[in-house]
């Protein structure tokens, strides 16, 4: 019989036996969340790759080389989806230094190597900046758009330039590009003006895009593709370098395949620039990584305001919309109904168009005096020369739509004018008040709306101005408040659909928890069918440890 004395010895050694057990059992679990991990290039969140690269799975020349494949293979070829305008010949180069870079020094960000694709219309010092128009053809910029700059600065890699509506209105083509095409369905319009972004975005040829948004160009091509798009609130993100459309409304904001990816271009993007005046109302309100308000919880006591006025234009798209609501009821959201004023409906596109066009028209100029000799410089000029063009030439293609809507810019009067100076000074703070007011009398976090009230337009009906009136975008434009796109679902025909998230300025860390939520709930991500994955894009790797 073993002594009483050494039973407290026993219990101790039993313990040390049982905490031994638990710790091979927690080494077996750490083993086990350390076992290969399979991630699919079309699928991939930046996250992913990052830690691919870091277990040395992938390089970022292999991420170009790969990326250069699927544009090779769907842009120029297959379903010619005609998004890139222009490829970057020192890509691979840029990636090969930023992989050397990461070997001896580490990532700079969660950017470092990834290829990214921008919107013409930004400003690249060292790639032809067109507007999508052959008016501004092989025109290179002094240097970069900050926005690009700041790309650049987090090791991200300018893969390419992409397709946009000319002069960033009008129907997503352009005349030195061409219409784009919808990768979900090539017969469809990826709607514009950033419809290249869009289009690529969602084909996988880059990870993050760059768009621009005067009146819904980040977020009708983010709905119409299927990805995430931000606009985010007037001044957040400088607008220096990017060709005008209206710099009242004018920002840039990212796109990507998740909120997450979205979330880490905003936090490259985001912050004072000297060279762009708005930008000094966030000062205080910049934050380093946005990522840090992703909550998969958010929706729970979430109060959400769906803004029926936007509904009743397309069946399917308020299928999709009452699901993804139902689907945040369910997540703990209280959903309730509500209504813009009637007035406010009737007079949005005139306060919009009182603003976009004279101001296009004297800001255009400013622009083009930035260019070299042989360019335009003045509106005058370019209606002038775009009449020249009557037929295609040497690739060039007519765009007489966007060239029509030059008469009525040009015909619009100064911004001097008594019209536009009374929308500007107090028709667009009447509209920031009443939104905050509908968010403040209901106590919202958000308001939420299709994106689009109807399914994307087959590209023979896509004039560019055929929206179902009252726009629901525009009202983030207006009160320059942000405003996040996040895929809810398909139609029967597998047509993306899109849910905006509208919220007060500067609440671009609730709307991200907010999309993130709903992102993880409904899980509407799809690859198009029309560009899936191709052989040798799955991407295998031990994850390392934590550090």
């Amino acid at each position: 019989m073993t002594p009483r004395i050494y039973e407290p010895l026993l219990r101790h050694r039993s313990g040390l036996l049982a905490g031994a057990l638990l710790a091979l059992f927690a080494h077996a679990v750490s083993a086990a969340a350390q076992e290969e991990r399979a991630i699919e290039l079309t699928t991939a969140t930046i996250a992913d790759l990052n830690a691919a690269m870091d277990a040395g799975a992938v390089t970022a020349e292999r991420l170009v080389e790969l990326c250069l494949e699927r544009i090779a293979r769907y842009d120029e070829a297959g379903p010619r989806i005609n998004a890139v305008i222009t490829t970057n010949p020192r890509a691979l180069d840029r990636a090969r230094a930023l992989d050397a870079e990461r070997a001896a020094d580490g990532p700079r960000s969660p950017l470092h190597g990834i290829p990214v694709v921008v919107k013409d219309n930004f400003d690249t010092g060292d790639l032809p900046t067109t507007a999508g128009s052959f008016l501004l053809a092989d025109s290179v910029p002094p240097d970069d758009a900050f926005v690009v700059r700041r790309l650049r600065e987090a090791g991200a890699i300018v893969l390419a330039k992409v397709n946009m509506s000319e002069f960033a209105s009008g129907g997503a083509m352009s005349s030195l590009g061409g219409i784009t095409r919808n990768p979900h369905d090539p017969t469809r319009t990826p709607s514009g003006s950033s419809g290249g972004t869009g289009a690529a975005i969602a084909a996988g040829y880059g990870f993050l895009g760059l768009g621009s948004d005067t009146g819904g160009s980040v977020r009708w091509p983010s709905t119409a593709n299927g990805v995430v798009g931000l606009k985010p609130t007037m001044g957040l993100v400088s607008r220096d370098g990017i060709v005008p459309l209206a710099l009242s409304f004018d920002t840039a904001g990212p796109m990507a395949r998740s909120v997450h990816d979205v979330a880490v271009g905003l936090s490259a993007l985001a912050g004072h620039d000297p060279a762009d005046p708005a930008t000094a109302a966030s000062a205080g309100r910049v934050e380093d990584d946005y990522t840090r308000f992703l909550d998969p919880d958010a929706l729970e006591g979430a109060r959400l305001g769906l803004a029926r006025d936007f509904l009743g234009a397309d069946d399917e798209v308020d299928w999709v919309v009452e699901a993804a609501v139902a689907a945040m009821r369910a997540a703990g959201a209280e959903v309730v109904e509500v209504r813009f004023p009637s007035w406010l409906l009737e007079v949005e596109d005139d306060f919009y168009t009182a603003i976009r066009w004279p101001e296009f028209r004297h800001q255009i100029e400013g622009y083009l005096e930035t260019l070299g000799e042989g360019f335009p410089r003045d509106l005058d000029e370019l209606v002038a020369r775009s009449r020249g063009l009557a037929s295609r030439d040497e690739g060039i293609r007519p765009n007489p739509g966007r060239w029509s809507l030059f008469l009525r810019e040009n015909a619009s009067g100064e911004t001097t004018a008594s019209t536009h100076v009374a929308v500007r000074e107090h028709a667009l703070p009447l509209v920031r008040a009443v939104i905050e007011g509908l968010m403040d009398e209901n106590r919202l976090d958000a308001i939420v709306y299709p994106t689009a009230p109807t399914r994307p337009a087959r590209l023979d009906r896509d004039p560019g101005v055929a929206r179902p009136a009252p726009s629901p975008v525009r009202f983030a434009n207006l009160s320059g408040f942000p405003d996040l796109i996040v895929p809810a679902g398909f139609t029967g025909g597998g047509l993306p659909v899109g849910l905006s998230f509208l919220g007060r300025a500067f609440s671009e860390p609730r709307l991200l928890a907010l999309g993130y939520a709903f992102e993880r709930r409904v899980g509407a991500l799809r690859v198009p069918e029309h560009t899936p994955a191709l052989a040798g894009e799955t991407i295998r790797f031990r994850p390392m440890p934590p550090r």
